[in-house]
């Protein structure tokens, strides 16, 4: 049977991506968001705030990413995998309301990178993807391999273990691979050499989200499909997004940390639904569960954990950094 020979797990939110020095681009954006009442979170946040968002703390935590990113790099090229598995979520990049898969495999032969012009959260958020898309992704679209014999196998055995899962072998000309997949290429392995299979999950968009234990099995049930494959085969998982944000939960994401160190599957099953839907991107922490259900006997490391604040009403990013072997 194949084998699962590492798991990686990495927030791919704009500061991952954007200097320090760009992160108050973000908080203009928070303010102008209209998914959530900026005024009242000012009236509920932390007490010790202002501590969290200085410039000092902002780029110490900015280092702390690049320096976690550059260790999965490290892991991802010492086990040498033959097809990387990414779990993320779609962002009306493929899909959008007239059609939302729950769970979604992709299997076409390739994809494509294209650069990201735009995004959610009106002028600001637009202006904020601009700048943590900028200089990452050529201007020239790229193309690269995808593990398509792999995703047919995927397909076939998630039906057989009752999973009515979605598939696709487009992409949409004008967007290419989404935010949550090509993350790899910018930012962890820019070689592109290692065929991908993206998987998404509807993390955020009602009414067919998955709940938290559904994740987990259908984790499990990507387990049993990959090893079930290609005997000769190495593969990788990894969770794409997340933790907390656009609001961020540091009680929860430790709750998620400590479930998945501990491979408590009950735990990571019965998060709940209020506070995985407090703001739209907690929402993909669904990833994670999934990953985590994959990773069977394999142990996790967390390489680094930082709630970045960037304003003084608790909006940023719950920046996660781990691996399994």
């Amino acid at each position: 049977m194949a084998e699962i020979i590492l798991g990686l797990g990495a927030s791919h939110g704009p500061p991952v991506t954007m200097p320090a020095s760009q992160w108050p681009l973000l908080r203009e954006k928070d303010i102008h968001d209209k998914r959530m009442d900026y005024n009242a979170l000012l009236k509920t946040a932390k007490p010790n705030i202002d501590e969290e968002w200085t410039e000092e703390r902002m780029q110490a935590r900015s280092d702390k990413a690049q320096a976690a990113l550059g260790t999965l790099r490290e892991e991802l090229l010492k086990a040498a995998p033959d097809v990387i598995v990414i779990v993320g979520d779609d962002q009306n990049e493929q899909f959008g309301d007239q059609v939302m898969p729950a769970f979604c495999v992709y299997r076409g032969e390739s994809v494509e990178v294209k650069r990201r012009t735009g995004g959610g959260g009106g002028q600001w958020g637009n202006m904020a993807w601009a700048q943590a898309f900028k200089s990452e992704v050529s201007e020239k679209p790229t193309v690269y391999p995808a593990a398509n014999d792999l995703a047919d196998h995927v397909v076939q055995s998630l039906i057989d273990d009752e999973f009515d899962v979605s598939a696709s072998s487009e992409l949409r000309d004008e967007v290419g691979l989404g935010h949550a997949f090509n993350f790899l290429y910018r930012t962890i392995l820019p070689e592109g050499n290692i065929p991908l299979l993206p998987v998404m999950i509807n993390t955020m968009y009602k009414p067919n989200y998955p709940t938290p234990r559904r994740c987990y099995k259908f984790g499990q049930a990507l387990r049993r499909a990959i090893e079930s494959w290609d005997p000769s085969k190495r593969v990788a998982i990894m969770a794409s997004g997340g933790l907390s944000h656009v609001i961020i939960d540091e009680e929860l994401d430790q709750i998620v940390i400590d479930a998945m160190a501990e491979k408590d599957a009950e735990a990571l099953s019965s998060l709940p639904l209020d506070r995985l839907h407090r703001a739209a991107g907690t929402t993909e922490i669904r990833n994670w569960i999934a990953v985590s259900g994959a990773m069977g006997p394999l142990d996790m490391t967390l390489v680094s954990y930082e709630p970045c604040y960037r304003s003084p009403a608790g909006t940023g990013l719950g920046m996660a950094f781990a691996y399994w072997n």
